[in-house]
């Protein structure tokens, strides 16, 4: 890990774009660095390298393979990672995201939606390095997608999502329907409310009805409770085959981004969250991973992820992205203590 470690803080000093990630369940780190000053965008999805796309913006920026040195080692680490019990309430940030929980709930009843996803963001202050965090995030979220990310489009962000986006070998394609929230608690099984459980069903059919057309052979598996750290979701795996080629980047734009993150209908819940919000989601809820290549191995394959759980550090300044899904039965105050939950993802680590 020095090796690496030591490669992320000189790509840092120099401006370099890299991206280091560990996929759920694997001790191995990838790194891919970039060797020359610039940043690239995708604009050809038959190029190979690591993406980092934001929420809205079409501006989506690559590493690409054939520009960067790419560095693999094991973890076998531990890390001390203290448990958040509590953390303070801040008056305001809960006044404000209830009452765009209130308007959104009232939006759902009214038919203009079948669910919503409304986020907001919190500023933690930074008492330890980068690589420090990020060993942290190793250790604490064995199962979550663990990355460190940075370009001078985007600046620094780090996180351990839980939910994949797509992966691809380039016949077949899997993803997932990931939504409802609630804390782990050790030797309890789940359980789940209607909401929960309807919310969960909208973003299964709508990835069900969005791939149609575009895959074949169709497989589900779910729904069931999936842990992330210390807090568990409703998951379902779907697995289909590509109906040709070149349809990767429709499969891609469909998917993304998901009612999990967003809302349904999409478009008109992405004009709602752009307009209620109050901030700039920028690379929160966007995806991210490999297109194209597995740099460890060289073969060719799509591993993309989407961004949850994340933050974007500045300086001694973290900014935590946290959300939740509405709706019509939602109540505003319970949906704010679940983005507090949330956060500690994130603020177990600084």
């Amino acid at each position: 890990m020095t090796e690496l470690l030591s490669k992320v803080e000189s790509h840092l000093s120099a401006e370099l774009p890299f991206a280091v990630f560990c996929k759920p369940g694997k001790n191995a780190v990838n790194g891919i660095f970039q060797k020359e000053p610039g940043v690239h965008y995708l604009e050809n999805y038959n190029d190979s390298g690591f993406v980092f796309a934001p929420f809205v913006d079409e501006k989506r920026v690559l590493i690409p393979l054939n520009f960067s040195e790419v560095i693999t080692v094991e973890f076998n680490g531990v890390a001390t990672v203290p448990e958040v019990k509590h953390t303070e309430i801040d008056a305001n940030a809960q006044t404000a995201f209830e009452a765009l929980v209130a308007k959104s709930v009232t939006a759902i009843q009214s038919g203009d939606f079948e669910k919503l996803v409304c986020s907001r963001t919190e500023f933690v202050p930074i008492t330890t390095d980068v690589t420090t965090i990020y060993t942290k995030l190793l250790s604490a979220y064995p199962n979550a997608y663990r990355y460190c990310f940075y370009s001078p489009e985007t600046g620094l962000w780090m996180g351990a999502t839980p939910e994949q986006l797509l992966k691809s070998d380039g016949k077949t394609i899997q993803t997932v329907a990931l939504a409802g929230t609630q804390p782990y608690k050790e030797g309890e099984d789940a359980v789940w409310e209607s909401k929960e459980q309807q919310e969960q069903q909208f973003v299964t059919d709508y990835i069900l009805y969005e791939l149609k057309g575009l895959v074949s052979d169709v497989i589900t598996n779910g729904p069931y409770t999936f842990r992330a750290g210390n807090i568990v979701h409703i998951k379902t795996d779907i697995s289909a085959k590509l109906s040709g080629p070149g349809s990767l980047e429709n499969i891609i734009n469909t998917l993304h981004p998901t009612p999990a993150v967003c809302g349904l209908p999409k478009q008109a819940a992405k004009r709602f969250l752009l307009d209620n919000e109050g901030y700039d989601r920028e690379y929160y809820s966007g995806f991210l991973g490999e297109l194209n290549i597995d740099v460890a191995t060289g073969n060719k394959a799509t591993d993309l992820f989407v961004n949850l759980r994340c933050m974007k550090v500045n300086g001694t300044t973290a900014q935590l992205f946290i959300g939740c899904g509405i709706t019509k039965d939602s109540n505003p105050e319970k949906e704010f203590i679940e983005t507090v939950n949330k956060s500690m993802t994130m603020r177990r680590v600084l």
